[in-house]
């Protein structure tokens, strides 16, 4: 009740807020098609990666969200060039690419000059100190998501479900896979200030696998699940408030049990079932 009482007060909480609404969005839309393709994996190694193109951007004095975005999207496409031509090595590679950005990353920063950063703060995020500008930032790169999922909705769809009866169909399926990765890596940078690089997947996973639990189609899946994550983030940060705990950290363990609880209802009730590709 503190939380609620203080939030029409102070600037920062209200914020928070808006920056979980704003990722709510993203890992809605963007998470459902990850949940359904089942490529969280290729996901967090996209989301790692970007630790060593904010370390390099610390380094030389440049935005660390810019070098996150350049990285994440770099990453994407070297992931998913890896995955449509060179399967054989898959794991192997984006392991190795998931390690070695994380360790770049902690090079480059324990080398900048001056003051040290707080890695903790881009491992687990803080959604307490999102600024204004952030907002602005974050609300640009969920308009991109909303248009290009508006452009592709029906070709990343019939990719998602049969992606062999898609290039039958003469869709340009590779293409369309790797522009799927990259909106993936925005979605990704996009939520790092909320629950930092090491929670993002669950962030990005959680709520679409709930939301799977009782819809059959895609579309309402990707409306349930930025319901859902927009009640995660609100209650982790409420959660989080009083006792003076890390919000990011909240946000998942609310998610996560909420995922547990439902995975058993769901399955007394019937057999975990896929959205339709209706």
């Amino acid at each position: 009740m503190e939380f609620f009482s203080v939030l029409a007060e102070q600037t920062f909480l209200q914020n928070a807020l808006l920056a979980g609404l704003l990722a709510s969005i993203a890992c809605g839309l963007i998470g459902s098609y990850v949940v359904v393709m089942r490529i969280s994996y290729l996901a967090g190694g996209i989301a790692h990666s970007v630790m060593g193109g904010m370390g390099l951007a610390y380094y030389l004095g440049a935005s660390p969200f810019i070098g996150a975005l350049i990285a994440a999207v770099v990453s994407a496409l070297i992931i998913g060039w890896v995955k449509l031509y060179w399967q054989e090595r898959e794991d192997t590679l984006i392991g190795a690419l998931w390690a070695s950005g994380m360790a770049i990353g902690v090079l480059f920063i324990s080398q900048t000059p001056g003051y040290q950063v707080d890695l903790m703060s881009y491992l687990f995020g803080n959604i307490l100190l999102v600024a204004e500008g952030d907002l602005w930032l974050m609300a640009a790169m969920d308009a991109i998501i909303i248009a290009a999922i508006a452009l592709f909705y029906r070709p990343f769809q019939a990719i998602a479900f049969d992606a062999q009866f898609a290039r039958l169909r003469g869709l340009p399926v590779n293409a369309l896979y790797l522009l799927l990765l990259c909106i993936v890596a925005l979605t990704v940078v996009l939520m790092i200030q909320v629950v930092g690089l090491i929670l993002v997947i669950a962030l990005l996973t959680l709520p679409a696998a709930i939301a799977g639990h009782y819809v059959k189609t895609l579309a309402n899946m990707m409306g349930l699940a930025t319901l859902l994550g927009l009640a995660f983030t609100s209650g982790g940060l409420a959660l989080s408030y009083q006792p003076d705990l890390p919000a990011g950290a909240c946000i998942i363990l609310l998610a996560a049990a909420t995922f547990m609880v439902s995975a058993i209802v769901a399955a007394r009730k019937k057999p975990l079932e896929e959205p339709s590709d209706t």
